[in-house]
């Protein structure tokens, strides 16, 4: 079980976080500045100009009817007096649509009629008061007291003199202003807020790939595998969260498989080793020796160092899983069993039988089936060893039992006897590794298939293995036998 429990990074994990976070918000606040100041500024430039363009046409017009007043029709100083009570005079008519000032001049400049405030008059509009065409105007703008406005004047004609409209612009600036100031302001406030949102979006959205990125450093810096890794979310982070989980289990498992070999060989080491030790120590003392006794000592020296060999050798198979790098290729089991038969043979010095029963071509790694096949054989010679009767191959497809006479296997051991350096109680003084039958598991799972030992009716018992129907697996074993 994988307990470890890996919350803060090593050092420099939380500048990585504070980065990813940062230029996430950084981002999302500079999209929604970029938005923001653009709509903006092309709404108040729109809306500015608008505001203006209608306060120049509202002036202009009022511009126009008093000329054409003056135009069509003959008309004193005396009609735009501010006398009229009833307030449906011309005057009124000037005043009413745009809140103009109305300055009456006579001839020569001299004001008559002023508004609310005197506007002022320069030479040409003294000489517009004495032109003889009516309607005739002369524009310009002014400052009055600080404040802007549009200046009109326009002849009465005859010489009688010329009425002036001024129209203040400068409050509809000032407005416009503010409004720039509010758009600004607003901006701003926009842009905070996408910041902050764009934080506590980033947090959600990072926070699983910084407790992964915690995970995974936390792995390179300690070099432990037995780490918990967050796989909360169905999404790209939750499938990446349960990806890494299920590697670094797998990386854990195969740890926990590499540290039992070893020390499940170091266990197995001692005894051949001690043995060797002891008889290589009679060594200087075998003249002094009874020639049986020296028979007996290069006999046990012979066959321990043997037993040695082929420890080491599965040992090497079964760590470095060399059958891997052996070519696929279309065969059969009965071939198979039939060449592992005849090396049996010659090795155990026992009679061998086959019985295949349908054969079927299928996508295997001889050599490594003709060396599970191998050990079944040699197993059931060394638990059969005063046996008369033959070893018996029965293949039936896909299917290989190797059958004997022996003992038989305890129905407590028939679960273990596949795994790696287990031996029964009764198989414990006799020679052996204890890594053939866990290369026979091995190989089958890496066609794809399974392994089975049964008890034989009549006394014996029955091993074997199944390959698969699917393709065989490229990787190396797991290790798990």
């Amino acid at each position: 079980m994988r307990a470890f429990s890996f919350r803060r990074g090593p050092r420099g994990s939380r500048r990585s976080r504070t980065s990813l976070r940062t230029t996430f918000a950084a981002s999302f606040a500079a999209v929604a500045a970029g938005v923001t100041l653009l709509v903006g500024l092309l709404s108040y430039d729109a809306a500015a100009q608008l505001v203006r363009r209608d306060q120049q046409s509202v002036f202009a017009e009022v511009v126009g009817d008093l000329r054409s007043q003056v135009r069509h029709r003959s008309l004193d100083t005396e009609d735009y007096a501010t006398g009229d009570l009833d307030h449906d005079g011309l005057r009124d008519d000037l005043t009413r649509p745009t809140r103009a000032d109305v300055q009456v001049l006579a001839a020569g400049g001299r004001i008559l009629d002023r508004g609310s405030r005197a506007l002022p008059v320069d030479a040409a509009e003294r000489a517009i008061t004495t032109d003889p065409e009516p309607g005739k105007v002369a524009r310009r703008d002014i400052e009055i007291d600080g404040e802007d406005y549009r200046l009109a004047t326009v002849a009465l004609g005859g010489g009688r003199g010329a009425v002036q409209v001024a129209q203040q612009f400068s409050d509809t600036e000032d407005l416009l202003k503010d409004l720039q100031d509010r758009t600004l302001l607003f901006a701003l406030l926009v842009v905070v807020s996408a910041g902050l949102f764009g934080w506590w979006l980033a947090r959600r959205i990072t926070g699983r790939l910084v407790r992964l990125a915690y995970a995974a450093e936390g792995v390179a810096a300690t070099g432990r595998v037995d780490i918990q890794v967050p796989v909360v979310g169905r999404d790209e982070v939750g499938r990446l969260g349960r990806s890494f989980d299920h590697m670094l289990g797998r990386l854990a498992k195969a740890e926990d498989d590499q540290r039992r070999l070893v020390q499940d060989a170091g266990h197995e080491l001692r005894t051949p080793l001690t043995s060797l030790r002891t008889n290589i120590s009679l060594l200087h003392r075998i003249d002094e020796l009874p020639p049986g006794a020296r028979a007996e000592l290069v006999a046990d020296l012979a066959e321990e160092s043997r037993e040695l060999t082929d420890l080491v050798n599965e040992l090497v198979d079964l760590a470095a899983g060399r059958p891997d790098d052996e070519r696929t290729e279309e065969l059969t089991l009965a071939d198979v069993a039939r060449e592992a038969a005849a090396v049996a043979g010659r090795r155990t010095g026992r009679t061998i039988t086959l019985r295949a029963d349908g054969p079927q071509v299928f996508e295997g790694r001889p050599a490594a089936l003709q060396r599970a096949v191998t050990n079944l054989l040699e197993n059931a010679a060394k638990f059969d060893r005063g046996g008369t009767a033959p070893i018996e191959i029965v293949v039936e497809g896909r299917r290989v039992t190797v059958l004997d006479r022996g003992p038989g296997i305890a129905a407590d051991d028939l679960a273990h006897v596949f795994d790696r350096f287990y031996r029964a109680p009764g198989a414990r003084g006799l020679p052996g590794s204890g890594l053939g039958l866990s290369i026979v598991r091995e190989v089958a799972t890496r066609h794809g298939g399974t392994v089975f030992a049964e008890a034989r009716p009549g006394g014996g018992a029955a091993l074997g293995f199944e390959v698969g129907s699917g393709a065989v697996d490229g990787g190396r074993a797991s290790g798990r036998a």
